[in-house]
């Protein structure tokens, strides 16, 4: 898949829907969400930048799907 395309409500509802786990940092702030095969709309809702795109970066590692940045939750995960 090409970098610039651009995703949207119904891509991230695909990976959340792949999703056991998803954590999603906005700065500071970390939410997280258990979705367990399903699309909670505030999960998808935070998934979701401004325009309405999947904001970046967005990480999938197994089961667990990471939206935006922090470190220490990257720290967390990955080591």
């Amino acid at each position: 898949m090409s970098a610039s395309k651009k995703l949207g409500r119904s891509d991230a509802a695909e990976i959340l829907k792949a999703s056991t786990r998803l954590v999603v940092a906005k700065g500071k702030k970390v939410d997280e969400f258990k979705p367990a095969g399903k699309t909670p709309k505030a999960a998808v809702d935070a998934m979701l930048g401004p325009t309405g795109n999947l904001r970046a970066p967005c990480v999938r590692v197994g089961k667990t799907t990471v939206v935006g940045f922090n470190e220490d939750v990257y720290s967390d995960i990955f080591g």
